[in-house]
């Protein structure tokens, strides 16, 4: 087929119309997100065991499940967006500063849109506990529980010691590092 400068003008309203498709694509999106919060499951019992997948951190960095292995791991589901996350998250890294090095392993994981969001809200926040991005490939493998925030205690084996929805007071966050001794 031979292209002529009248051919292109010519299509460019279908192209300017496949350009427009991108807000589509971001409630395509938000559909999803509300779809997978929808179908959730509900909170693990206590007792249960959960296997932590590997993920690419936010920080460019990987996390094993063998970084969980004889530590209590904290998980915590969070968003820039959630006014709840937003009064949690600097107990978190006050958790994680003053027992990282005494067994506790922190893995935030946050449910934003894009992993961009999160970089960009942890660096304005300044905070350095461990996150990663909840990309399809890890919601397959470790589906968020129903509702934001999300915090479960895994003992040194993966069974699940504590389960909260929602936000979680001060007090309640600093009494989650008295796992450390169990």
């Amino acid at each position: 087929m031979n292209l002529t400068r009248r051919h292109i003008v010519s299509a460019l309203p279908a192209l300017s119309a496949l350009a427009a498709l991108n807000p589509w694509q971001k409630a395509l999106a938000q559909d999803n997100a509300a779809s997978r919060e929808k179908n959730a499951p509900s909170m693990p019992a206590l007792g249960s065991r959960i296997a932590l997948p590997n993920m690419s951190m936010l920080d460019s960095t990987q996390f094993s499940p063998a970084n969980a292995k004889s530590r209590v791991n904290v998980l915590y589901w969070w968003a820039s967006t959630c006014p709840f996350c937003a009064l949690q998250s600097p107990e978190m890294q006050t958790l994680w500063l003053t027992h990282q090095n005494q067994g506790l392993q922190l893995l935030a994981m946050s449910v934003d849109k894009s992993p961009a969001d999160a970089v960009a809200y942890l660096k304005k926040k300044a905070y350095t506990f461990p996150s990663a991005w909840v990309s399809p490939e890890v919601h397959q493998a470790l589906p968020k529980p129903k509702g934001l925030p999300i915090t479960l205690v895994l003992d040194r084996d993966g069974k699940v010691l504590q389960a909260e929805k929602g936000q979680m007071f001060a007090e309640d966050v600093a009494q989650l590092a008295r796992w450390l001794t169990v």
